[in-house]
């Protein structure tokens, strides 16, 4: 099992990749339920961990915003660049894990940010490093530490809010 603390953390990546279209709202609902398992409990918790899948993709949008409130993290409103910086921030959590290769992460990155994104502009170029390593004189060795490193940067940034949390409505 879990700690709280994990859970918590969990939940919060899920919902910022979930603002992003990075994960599906089931995605939320599974982590929501192995938040209520690992011991977090709140109204809006058990409400959000009872949806079906059929039931995730119209519910979340709702009851997402109350339970990150009642267990005192931030709801990211769909498409803001604060949930786009979270999100970032879970990848690369989820590429220091293992869950991705670093080309995997710097390709996810560059997909749904391009060159935009400020926070992930490194990652972006990275990315098109892959595309031209064997025209060059770098190895894939040598971009997967830079992009190891810039994984290490994006995750321990703290996570700060730049707009209000609001309501989706």
């Amino acid at each position: 099992m879990i700690s709280t603390e994990a859970a918590a953390i969990a939940l919060q990546n899920h919902a910022a990749l979930w603002s992003t279209r990075e994960n599906r709202a089931s995605d939320v609902v599974n982590a929501a339920c192995d938040a209520l398992v690992a011991g977090l409990d709140t109204p809006s918790l058990r409400i959000l961990a009872a949806c079906t899948r059929a039931e995730a993709d119209y519910d979340v949008h709702d009851l997402l915003p109350a339970a990150l409130d009642e267990l005192g993290l931030t709801f990211y409103p769909v498409g803001s660049e604060a949930g786009q910086e979270a999100a970032a921030q879970a990848l690369a959590r989820r590429m220091l894990a293992g869950e991705l290769t670093p080309r995997e992460f710097t390709f996810r990155i560059h997909q749904r940010h391009g060159h935009e994104l400020p926070l992930t502009e490194r990652l972006a170029e990275l990315h098109d490093e892959y595309g031209i390593l064997e025209y060059g004189d770098r190895t894939v060795d040598e971009v997967d530490v830079e992009v190891t490193a810039e994984a290490r940067r994006l995750a321990a940034r703290p996570t700060t809010p730049d707009e209000p949390t609001e309501s989706p409505r």
